[in-house]
Protein backbone atom coordinates (compact mmCIF):
# COMPACT_ATOMS: atom_id res chain seq x y z
CA UNK A 1 0.00 0.00 0.00
CA UNK A 2 1.34 3.79 -0.62
CA UNK A 3 2.26 5.12 1.84
CA UNK A 4 2.89 9.10 1.73
CA UNK A 5 4.40 9.29 4.81
CA UNK A 6 7.69 7.15 3.63
CA UNK A 7 8.20 9.08 1.03
CA UNK A 8 8.25 11.90 3.31
CA UNK A 9 10.54 11.03 5.55
CA UNK A 10 13.01 10.36 2.52
CA UNK A 11 12.74 13.14 0.85
CA UNK A 12 15.88 15.25 0.54
CA UNK A 13 15.21 17.29 -2.83
CA UNK A 14 13.35 20.34 -2.04
CA UNK A 15 10.72 19.85 -4.65
CA UNK A 16 9.90 16.58 -2.79
CA UNK A 17 9.91 18.37 0.52
CA UNK A 18 7.52 20.97 -0.66
CA UNK A 19 5.21 18.06 -2.16
CA UNK A 20 5.22 16.12 0.84
CA UNK A 21 4.38 19.04 3.26
CA UNK A 22 1.62 20.19 0.74
CA UNK A 23 0.12 16.61 0.78
CA UNK A 24 0.56 16.69 4.45
CA UNK A 25 -1.46 19.99 4.78
CA UNK A 26 -4.31 18.63 2.21
CA UNK A 27 -4.35 15.10 3.44
CA UNK A 28 -7.89 14.34 5.33
CA UNK A 29 -8.32 13.64 9.15
CA UNK A 30 -6.68 10.26 9.58
CA UNK A 31 -9.26 7.65 10.55
CA UNK A 32 -9.78 4.57 13.51
CA UNK A 33 -12.37 2.22 15.37
CA UNK A 34 -13.90 3.30 17.88
CA UNK A 35 -12.48 0.70 20.00
CA UNK A 36 -8.71 1.66 19.46
CA UNK A 37 -9.52 4.73 20.93
CA UNK A 38 -10.97 4.17 24.06
CA UNK A 39 -14.98 4.22 23.42
CA UNK A 40 -17.18 1.70 22.31
CA UNK A 41 -18.99 1.14 18.87
CA UNK A 42 -22.25 0.59 20.94
CA UNK A 43 -22.07 3.68 22.67
CA UNK A 44 -21.74 6.12 19.55
CA UNK A 45 -24.65 4.03 18.06
CA UNK A 46 -27.09 4.46 21.03
CA UNK A 47 -25.79 8.09 20.41
CA UNK A 48 -26.98 7.81 16.41
CA UNK A 49 -30.21 6.48 17.44
CA UNK A 50 -31.11 8.66 20.38
CA UNK A 51 -30.44 11.73 17.70
CA UNK A 52 -32.59 9.74 15.07
CA UNK A 53 -35.48 9.63 17.69
CA UNK A 54 -35.64 13.66 18.68
CA UNK A 55 -38.77 15.71 17.35
CA UNK A 56 -37.15 18.99 18.00
CA UNK A 57 -33.96 18.26 15.76
CA UNK A 58 -33.42 17.38 12.44
CA UNK A 59 -29.51 16.28 12.52
CA UNK A 60 -27.84 16.57 9.04
CA UNK A 61 -23.96 15.52 10.13
CA UNK A 62 -22.17 13.96 13.25
CA UNK A 63 -18.32 13.87 13.35
CA UNK A 64 -16.67 12.09 16.31
CA UNK A 65 -12.85 12.33 16.69
CA UNK A 66 -10.74 10.99 19.57
CA UNK A 67 -7.30 11.11 19.74
CA UNK A 68 -7.01 13.35 16.48
CA UNK A 69 -8.71 10.70 14.72
CA UNK A 70 -12.02 10.06 12.87
CA UNK A 71 -13.99 7.38 14.62
CA UNK A 72 -17.38 8.33 13.44
CA UNK A 73 -18.59 10.06 10.46
CA UNK A 74 -22.29 10.65 9.40
CA UNK A 75 -24.08 12.27 7.11
CA UNK A 76 -27.71 11.70 6.91
CA UNK A 77 -29.36 11.40 3.19
CA UNK A 78 -29.41 13.44 1.24
CA UNK A 79 -26.76 15.59 2.92
CA UNK A 80 -23.36 15.02 1.28
CA UNK A 81 -19.87 15.38 2.89
CA UNK A 82 -18.62 17.03 -0.26
CA UNK A 83 -21.24 20.06 0.55
CA UNK A 84 -20.36 23.26 2.64
CA UNK A 85 -22.60 23.69 5.72
CA UNK A 86 -23.60 27.65 6.67
CA UNK A 87 -22.18 27.51 9.84
CA UNK A 88 -24.25 30.87 11.62
CA UNK A 89 -22.47 31.84 14.39
CA UNK A 90 -19.94 29.01 14.13
CA UNK A 91 -18.22 31.44 11.81
CA UNK A 92 -17.57 33.96 14.87
CA UNK A 93 -15.21 31.88 16.47
CA UNK A 94 -13.13 31.82 12.80
CA UNK A 95 -13.18 35.76 12.98
CA UNK A 96 -11.82 35.65 16.41
CA UNK A 97 -9.03 33.54 15.68
CA UNK A 98 -7.98 35.81 12.70
CA UNK A 99 -7.90 38.59 15.46
CA UNK A 100 -5.48 35.80 17.34
CA UNK A 101 -3.06 35.53 13.74
CA UNK A 102 -3.09 39.65 13.99
CA UNK A 103 -2.17 39.65 17.90
CA UNK A 104 0.07 37.41 17.12
CA UNK A 105 1.64 39.23 14.33
CA UNK A 106 1.90 42.55 15.72
CA UNK A 107 -0.34 44.30 14.19
CA UNK A 108 -3.19 44.65 17.13
CA UNK A 109 -3.33 44.39 21.04
CA UNK A 110 -7.16 43.20 21.69
CA UNK A 111 -6.52 46.60 24.33
CA UNK A 112 -6.71 48.89 21.21
CA UNK A 113 -9.65 51.06 21.21
CA UNK A 114 -12.47 50.27 18.81
CA UNK A 115 -12.91 54.13 17.66
CA UNK A 116 -9.16 54.36 16.95
CA UNK A 117 -9.35 52.43 14.00
CA UNK A 118 -11.80 54.59 11.99
CA UNK A 119 -11.12 58.09 12.40
CA UNK A 120 -13.31 59.11 9.83
CA UNK A 121 -16.35 57.05 11.20
CA UNK A 122 -16.88 58.29 14.55
CA UNK A 123 -19.80 60.03 15.79
CA UNK A 124 -19.52 64.02 15.86
CA UNK A 125 -20.00 63.09 19.51
CA UNK A 126 -17.92 60.98 21.03
CA UNK A 127 -19.62 59.16 24.48
CA UNK A 128 -16.82 57.97 27.78
CA UNK A 129 -18.60 54.47 26.95
CA UNK A 130 -17.40 54.86 23.31
CA UNK A 131 -13.83 56.29 23.70
CA UNK A 132 -13.42 52.79 26.45
CA UNK A 133 -14.74 49.98 23.95
CA UNK A 134 -12.14 48.05 23.25
CA UNK A 135 -11.29 45.04 20.92
CA UNK A 136 -11.66 42.58 24.07
CA UNK A 137 -15.03 44.38 24.89
CA UNK A 138 -16.55 42.54 21.19
CA UNK A 139 -14.42 39.56 21.64
CA UNK A 140 -16.68 39.04 24.91
CA UNK A 141 -19.61 40.58 23.79
CA UNK A 142 -19.54 42.92 26.52
CA UNK A 143 -19.89 46.23 24.49
CA UNK A 144 -22.17 47.99 26.65
CA UNK A 145 -24.85 47.95 24.24
CA UNK A 146 -28.28 46.89 25.98
CA UNK A 147 -29.66 45.89 22.55
CA UNK A 148 -28.14 43.88 19.81
CA UNK A 149 -28.56 46.88 16.61
CA UNK A 150 -29.78 44.77 14.25
CA UNK A 151 -31.30 47.25 12.02
CA UNK A 152 -28.04 47.85 10.41
CA UNK A 153 -27.53 44.32 9.38
CA UNK A 154 -29.23 44.58 5.53
CA UNK A 155 -28.37 48.12 5.19
CA UNK A 156 -27.08 49.38 2.06
CA UNK A 157 -25.54 52.43 4.69
CA UNK A 158 -21.91 52.21 6.21
CA UNK A 159 -22.04 49.55 8.61
CA UNK A 160 -19.31 50.85 11.08
CA UNK A 161 -20.26 54.18 10.92
CA UNK A 162 -24.21 53.18 11.96
CA UNK A 163 -22.13 50.74 14.51
CA UNK A 164 -19.99 53.56 16.19
CA UNK A 165 -23.15 55.65 15.87
CA UNK A 166 -25.18 53.43 18.70
CA UNK A 167 -25.38 54.89 22.05
CA UNK A 168 -23.60 52.39 24.15
CA UNK A 169 -25.80 52.01 27.55
CA UNK A 170 -23.25 50.51 30.03
CA UNK A 171 -19.44 50.32 30.55
CA UNK A 172 -17.86 48.20 28.47
CA UNK A 173 -16.97 44.97 29.64
CA UNK A 174 -19.07 45.11 32.60
CA UNK A 175 -22.43 43.11 31.21
CA UNK A 176 -22.33 39.96 28.45
CA UNK A 177 -24.94 41.25 25.45
CA UNK A 178 -24.71 38.75 22.13
CA UNK A 179 -23.99 40.52 19.28
CA UNK A 180 -23.31 39.33 15.45
CA UNK A 181 -22.81 42.93 14.60
CA UNK A 182 -19.92 43.21 17.17
CA UNK A 183 -18.41 40.19 15.21
CA UNK A 184 -18.87 42.17 12.22
CA UNK A 185 -16.79 45.12 13.97
CA UNK A 186 -14.21 42.53 14.72
CA UNK A 187 -14.09 41.75 10.95
CA UNK A 188 -14.07 45.23 9.74
CA UNK A 189 -10.72 46.01 12.46
CA UNK A 190 -8.77 43.40 10.98
CA UNK A 191 -9.43 44.48 7.14
CA UNK A 192 -8.73 47.83 7.77
CA UNK A 193 -5.80 46.63 9.65
CA UNK A 194 -4.59 44.27 7.11
CA UNK A 195 -5.99 45.44 4.03
CA UNK A 196 -7.89 41.90 3.59
CA UNK A 197 -11.25 40.12 4.44
CA UNK A 198 -11.38 38.22 7.35
CA UNK A 199 -11.45 35.39 4.67
CA UNK A 200 -8.25 35.98 2.66
CA UNK A 201 -6.09 37.13 5.80
CA UNK A 202 -6.94 33.19 7.21
CA UNK A 203 -6.66 31.56 3.97
CA UNK A 204 -2.80 31.18 4.42
CA UNK A 205 -2.85 30.80 8.09
CA UNK A 206 -5.69 28.57 8.73
CA UNK A 207 -7.29 27.57 5.79
CA UNK A 208 -4.59 26.31 3.73
CA UNK A 209 -2.27 24.80 6.25
CA UNK A 210 -5.42 23.14 7.65
CA UNK A 211 -6.50 21.55 3.75
CA UNK A 212 -10.16 23.42 4.53
CA UNK A 213 -10.98 24.52 1.06
CA UNK A 214 -13.68 25.63 -1.30
CA UNK A 215 -15.27 27.86 1.50
CA UNK A 216 -16.89 31.31 0.99
CA UNK A 217 -17.82 33.97 3.30
CA UNK A 218 -21.18 36.65 2.90
CA UNK A 219 -20.15 40.12 2.99
CA UNK A 220 -21.94 43.15 3.59
CA UNK A 221 -22.43 46.18 1.04
CA UNK A 222 -19.14 47.86 1.62
CA UNK A 223 -17.05 44.36 0.92
CA UNK A 224 -16.58 43.21 4.51
CA UNK A 225 -16.95 40.01 5.45
CA UNK A 226 -20.16 39.95 7.85
CA UNK A 227 -17.67 37.92 10.54
CA UNK A 228 -20.43 36.90 12.62
CA UNK A 229 -22.51 34.93 10.11
CA UNK A 230 -22.17 33.76 6.51
CA UNK A 231 -18.98 31.33 6.66
CA UNK A 232 -19.57 28.09 4.80
CA UNK A 233 -17.51 24.75 5.14
CA UNK A 234 -17.69 20.69 4.98
CA UNK A 235 -18.52 19.23 8.08
CA UNK A 236 -14.83 18.10 8.43
CA UNK A 237 -13.39 21.31 8.22
CA UNK A 238 -15.31 22.23 11.32
CA UNK A 239 -14.32 19.11 12.33
CA UNK A 240 -10.32 20.34 11.71
CA UNK A 241 -10.69 24.01 13.23
CA UNK A 242 -12.05 22.21 16.85
CA UNK A 243 -9.20 19.50 16.60
CA UNK A 244 -6.51 22.63 15.83
CA UNK A 245 -7.85 24.43 19.14
CA UNK A 246 -8.06 20.90 21.29
CA UNK A 247 -4.47 20.38 20.17
CA UNK A 248 -3.32 24.12 21.33
CA UNK A 249 -3.08 25.89 18.24
CA UNK A 250 -0.49 22.71 16.58
CA UNK A 251 -1.14 20.94 13.65
CA UNK A 252 1.14 18.73 11.75
CA UNK A 253 3.41 19.51 14.37
CA UNK A 254 3.70 23.16 13.72
CA UNK A 255 2.93 25.86 16.45
CA UNK A 256 -0.49 27.46 13.35
CA UNK A 257 -1.19 29.68 16.34
CA UNK A 258 0.13 30.13 19.66
CA UNK A 259 -1.16 28.50 22.72
CA UNK A 260 -1.42 31.20 24.69
CA UNK A 261 -4.01 32.44 22.50
CA UNK A 262 -6.22 29.45 22.18
CA UNK A 263 -6.27 29.20 25.98
CA UNK A 264 -7.10 32.81 26.21
CA UNK A 265 -10.10 32.38 23.44
CA UNK A 266 -11.36 29.67 25.37
CA UNK A 267 -11.16 30.67 28.56
CA UNK A 268 -14.33 32.40 30.48
CA UNK A 269 -13.78 36.09 30.38
CA UNK A 270 -17.73 37.26 31.41
CA UNK A 271 -20.52 35.04 32.83
CA UNK A 272 -23.70 35.34 30.63
CA UNK A 273 -26.40 35.28 34.14
CA UNK A 274 -23.58 36.10 37.14
CA UNK A 275 -26.87 35.79 39.04
CA UNK A 276 -27.56 31.85 38.04
CA UNK A 277 -28.26 29.29 40.94
CA UNK A 278 -26.26 26.16 40.81
CA UNK A 279 -29.05 24.39 39.34
CA UNK A 280 -29.08 26.13 36.37
CA UNK A 281 -25.47 25.64 36.15
CA UNK A 282 -25.55 22.18 36.46
CA UNK A 283 -28.08 21.94 33.44
CA UNK A 284 -27.43 24.22 31.14
CA UNK A 285 -24.59 24.76 28.60
CA UNK A 286 -25.65 28.53 27.78
CA UNK A 287 -24.16 29.95 31.63
CA UNK A 288 -21.16 28.67 31.81
CA UNK A 289 -19.30 31.56 30.34
CA UNK A 290 -18.03 32.70 27.60
CA UNK A 291 -14.84 33.21 25.81
CA UNK A 292 -13.75 35.25 22.67
CA UNK A 293 -16.31 34.11 20.39
CA UNK A 294 -16.66 30.62 21.60
CA UNK A 295 -19.02 29.31 24.60
CA UNK A 296 -17.77 27.42 27.74
CA UNK A 297 -19.76 24.08 28.37
CA UNK A 298 -20.34 22.30 31.18
CA UNK A 299 -17.72 19.39 31.94
CA UNK A 300 -14.52 21.75 31.50
CA UNK A 301 -15.32 22.15 27.70
CA UNK A 302 -15.93 24.50 25.12
CA UNK A 303 -17.55 25.23 21.69
CA UNK A 304 -17.78 26.91 18.58
CA UNK A 305 -21.99 27.85 18.25
CA UNK A 306 -24.34 28.60 15.28
CA UNK A 307 -28.17 29.23 15.13
CA UNK A 308 -30.19 25.82 15.33
CA UNK A 309 -27.68 23.43 16.62
CA UNK A 310 -24.22 23.74 14.55
CA UNK A 311 -21.58 22.66 17.14
CA UNK A 312 -18.13 22.32 16.90
CA UNK A 313 -17.02 21.09 20.31
CA UNK A 314 -13.92 20.64 22.16
CA UNK A 315 -13.61 18.14 25.13
CA UNK A 316 -9.83 18.44 26.52
CA UNK A 317 -10.58 16.16 29.65
CA UNK A 318 -11.48 13.41 26.50
CA UNK A 319 -9.39 14.39 24.01
CA UNK A 320 -11.96 14.68 21.68
CA UNK A 321 -14.13 16.94 19.35
CA UNK A 322 -17.93 16.35 18.44
CA UNK A 323 -19.34 17.98 15.54
CA UNK A 324 -23.17 18.44 14.52
CA UNK A 325 -25.07 20.23 11.59
CA UNK A 326 -28.76 20.43 12.46
CA UNK A 327 -31.64 21.73 12.16
CA UNK A 328 -32.92 22.42 15.96
CA UNK A 329 -35.71 24.27 18.41
CA UNK A 330 -33.91 23.10 21.38
CA UNK A 331 -30.60 23.19 21.42
CA UNK A 332 -29.96 21.93 24.92
CA UNK A 333 -31.52 18.67 24.26
CA UNK A 334 -29.43 18.38 21.51
CA UNK A 335 -26.27 19.18 23.41
CA UNK A 336 -27.64 16.84 25.81
CA UNK A 337 -27.02 13.64 23.59
CA UNK A 338 -23.13 14.40 23.54
CA UNK A 339 -23.62 14.50 27.79
CA UNK A 340 -25.55 11.62 28.18
CA UNK A 341 -24.48 8.86 25.76
CA UNK A 342 -20.93 9.93 24.51
CA UNK A 343 -19.17 11.18 27.57
CA UNK A 344 -19.53 8.70 30.25
CA UNK A 345 -18.08 6.18 26.90
CA UNK A 346 -14.57 7.72 26.72
CA UNK A 347 -12.34 5.09 28.48
CA UNK A 348 -8.36 6.45 28.92
CA UNK A 349 -6.89 3.77 27.04
CA UNK A 350 -8.40 1.67 24.09
CA UNK A 351 -10.96 -1.20 24.63
CA UNK A 352 -11.34 -5.07 23.37
CA UNK A 353 -12.64 -5.12 19.92
CA UNK A 354 -16.05 -5.76 19.28
CA UNK A 355 -16.73 -6.53 15.48
CA UNK A 356 -20.38 -7.13 15.91
CA UNK A 357 -20.76 -3.56 17.06
CA UNK A 358 -18.27 -1.93 14.83
CA UNK A 359 -20.35 -3.42 11.92
CA UNK A 360 -23.53 -2.57 13.28
CA UNK A 361 -22.23 1.35 13.83
CA UNK A 362 -20.77 1.41 10.14
CA UNK A 363 -24.65 -0.22 8.49
CA UNK A 364 -26.07 2.84 10.51
CA UNK A 365 -23.77 5.47 9.49
CA UNK A 366 -24.27 4.16 6.30
CA UNK A 367 -28.53 3.78 6.52
CA UNK A 368 -29.35 6.96 8.71
CA UNK A 369 -31.20 10.01 6.04
CA UNK A 370 -34.08 12.14 6.06
CA UNK A 371 -37.05 10.46 4.66
CA UNK A 372 -38.24 11.52 1.55
CA UNK A 373 -42.01 12.26 0.82
CA UNK A 374 -43.82 9.08 -0.55
CA UNK A 375 -47.16 8.83 -2.31
CA UNK A 376 -49.19 6.08 -2.70
CA UNK A 377 -51.26 7.29 -5.43
CA UNK A 378 -50.21 9.33 -8.36
CA UNK A 379 -53.08 11.46 -9.97
CA UNK A 380 -52.25 13.16 -13.41
CA UNK A 381 -52.11 16.58 -13.21
CA UNK A 382 -51.15 19.05 -16.29
CA UNK A 383 -51.93 22.39 -15.29
CA UNK A 384 -51.06 26.34 -15.26
CA UNK A 385 -52.57 28.17 -12.59
CA UNK A 386 -52.48 32.18 -12.20
CA UNK A 387 -51.79 33.67 -8.25
CA UNK A 388 -54.19 36.71 -7.52
CA UNK A 389 -52.20 39.37 -7.00
CA UNK A 390 -50.16 39.21 -3.17
CA UNK A 391 -46.98 41.21 -1.75
CA UNK A 392 -44.51 38.44 -2.67
CA UNK A 393 -45.28 38.56 -6.77
CA UNK A 394 -46.03 35.33 -6.81
CA UNK A 395 -47.36 35.36 -10.62
CA UNK A 396 -48.45 31.66 -11.64
CA UNK A 397 -47.35 28.44 -10.78
CA UNK A 398 -47.45 25.15 -13.49
CA UNK A 399 -47.90 21.25 -12.53
CA UNK A 400 -47.26 17.95 -14.67
CA UNK A 401 -47.22 14.89 -13.02
CA UNK A 402 -46.99 11.53 -14.40
CA UNK A 403 -46.22 8.42 -11.79
CA UNK A 404 -43.55 8.99 -9.74
CA UNK A 405 -42.31 12.07 -11.23
CA UNK A 406 -43.68 15.58 -10.39
CA UNK A 407 -42.57 18.83 -12.42
CA UNK A 408 -42.94 22.30 -10.94
CA UNK A 409 -42.20 25.63 -12.41
CA UNK A 410 -42.95 28.63 -10.25
CA UNK A 411 -43.14 32.39 -11.64
CA UNK A 412 -42.09 35.26 -9.36
CA UNK A 413 -41.52 38.86 -10.77
CA UNK A 414 -41.35 37.75 -13.93
CA UNK A 415 -38.70 35.15 -13.06
CA UNK A 416 -39.46 31.25 -13.34
CA UNK A 417 -37.73 28.71 -11.35
CA UNK A 418 -38.39 25.34 -12.66
CA UNK A 419 -38.53 22.21 -9.99
CA UNK A 420 -38.20 18.13 -10.58
CA UNK A 421 -40.12 15.71 -7.54
CA UNK A 422 -39.56 12.38 -7.43
CA UNK A 423 -41.98 10.17 -4.83
CA UNK A 424 -40.14 7.82 -2.43
CA UNK A 425 -37.10 9.13 -3.30
CA UNK A 426 -34.66 12.36 -3.25
CA UNK A 427 -34.38 14.48 -6.51
CA UNK A 428 -31.42 16.50 -6.93
CA UNK A 429 -30.98 19.85 -8.51
CA UNK A 430 -30.01 23.69 -8.08
CA UNK A 431 -31.90 26.85 -8.12
CA UNK A 432 -32.24 30.14 -7.84
CA UNK A 433 -35.08 30.35 -5.31
CA UNK A 434 -34.30 32.49 -2.45
CA UNK A 435 -33.09 30.05 0.38
CA UNK A 436 -35.19 29.43 3.67
CA UNK A 437 -33.28 31.83 6.49
CA UNK A 438 -34.62 33.06 9.56
CA UNK A 439 -33.63 36.38 8.41
CA UNK A 440 -33.22 37.69 5.01
CA UNK A 441 -31.58 40.74 6.06
CA UNK A 442 -28.45 38.27 7.41
CA UNK A 443 -28.09 37.09 3.00
CA UNK A 444 -26.00 39.97 2.21
CA UNK A 445 -24.10 39.13 -1.30
CA UNK A 446 -26.41 36.15 -2.11
CA UNK A 447 -24.13 35.35 -5.33
CA UNK A 448 -22.34 33.85 -3.43
CA UNK A 449 -25.08 31.16 -2.53
CA UNK A 450 -26.50 30.56 -5.43
CA UNK A 451 -27.41 28.84 -7.59
CA UNK A 452 -28.58 27.00 -4.51
CA UNK A 453 -27.93 22.80 -4.51
CA UNK A 454 -31.45 21.40 -3.27
CA UNK A 455 -33.26 18.02 -3.68
CA UNK A 456 -36.62 17.28 -3.54
CA UNK A 457 -39.83 14.75 -3.00
CA UNK A 458 -43.42 14.64 -3.39
CA UNK A 459 -46.51 12.64 -2.26
CA UNK A 460 -50.68 13.05 -2.78
CA UNK A 461 -52.16 13.22 0.09
CA UNK A 462 -55.06 12.81 -1.09
CA UNK A 463 -56.74 13.28 -4.87
CA UNK A 464 -56.88 17.14 -3.95
CA UNK A 465 -54.01 17.95 -1.66
CA UNK A 466 -50.06 17.38 -2.91
CA UNK A 467 -47.47 17.90 -0.71
CA UNK A 468 -43.79 19.12 -1.95
CA UNK A 469 -40.52 18.82 0.01
CA UNK A 470 -37.38 20.92 -0.87
CA UNK A 471 -33.89 20.34 1.06
CA UNK A 472 -31.39 22.78 0.66
CA UNK A 473 -28.47 20.93 0.87
CA UNK A 474 -25.89 23.70 2.02
CA UNK A 475 -28.25 24.66 5.12
CA UNK A 476 -29.97 23.48 7.88
CA UNK A 477 -33.50 24.38 6.21
CA UNK A 478 -36.51 23.27 4.06
CA UNK A 479 -39.28 24.49 2.08
CA UNK A 480 -42.37 22.55 2.29
CA UNK A 481 -45.25 23.29 0.25
CA UNK A 482 -48.76 22.04 0.32
CA UNK A 483 -51.53 22.85 -2.47
CA UNK A 484 -55.05 21.98 -2.42
CA UNK A 485 -56.89 22.15 -5.34
CA UNK A 486 -60.92 22.70 -5.86
CA UNK A 487 -61.84 22.56 -8.88
CA UNK A 488 -60.11 24.91 -10.76
CA UNK A 489 -58.84 27.04 -8.48
CA UNK A 490 -56.15 26.09 -5.82
CA UNK A 491 -54.59 27.32 -2.26
CA UNK A 492 -50.47 27.22 -2.42
CA UNK A 493 -49.27 27.08 1.04
CA UNK A 494 -45.71 27.88 1.88
CA UNK A 495 -43.59 26.90 4.94
CA UNK A 496 -39.79 27.55 5.59
CA UNK A 497 -38.36 25.02 8.35
CA UNK A 498 -36.18 28.18 9.11
CA UNK A 499 -39.11 29.27 11.56
CA UNK A 500 -40.55 26.04 11.95
CA UNK A 501 -43.58 26.35 10.34
CA UNK A 502 -44.67 29.39 12.48
CA UNK A 503 -45.34 31.34 10.08
CA UNK A 504 -46.35 30.47 5.87
CA UNK A 505 -47.53 31.99 3.04
CA UNK A 506 -51.02 31.29 1.74
CA UNK A 507 -52.23 32.16 -2.08
CA UNK A 508 -55.02 31.47 -4.00
CA UNK A 509 -54.68 31.07 -8.02
CA UNK A 510 -56.75 30.05 -10.69
CA UNK A 511 -56.76 27.85 -13.68
CA UNK A 512 -55.30 29.12 -16.73
CA UNK A 513 -57.42 28.21 -20.02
Amino acid sequence: MFNPSFICRKAVLPQMAFACALFSAQSPLQKSVPEKEGISSEAIVKFLQAANKLQSTEFKSFMLLRHGKVISDVHWNPYQKDLKNRLYSCSKSFTATAIGFAVQENKLKVTDKVISFFPDKQPSEISDNLKELSIQNLLTMSSGMEKEPDFIRGSENDWVKAYLAVPIDNKPGSKFNYSSLATFMLSAIMQKVTGQTVADYLKPRLFDPLGIKGYDWESNPQGINTGGWGLRVKTEDMAKFAQLFLQKGKWNGKQIISEEWVKEASSAHILQNPNADEKLKSENDWVQGYGYQMWRNRFNSFRGDGAYGQYMLVLPEQDAVVIITAESNNLQEELNLVWEHLLPAFQPKAIPENKSAYQKLKGLENNLSIEPLKSDIFPKINKTFSFAENKDKYQSVELKSNGQKLEMKLTINGKSYPFEFTSGKWNQQETMWIQPTSDRKSITDSYKLYPAKITNSFRWKDEKTLELKTIYLETPHSHLMEITFDNDSLIFELKNSADFGKKSTILKATEIK
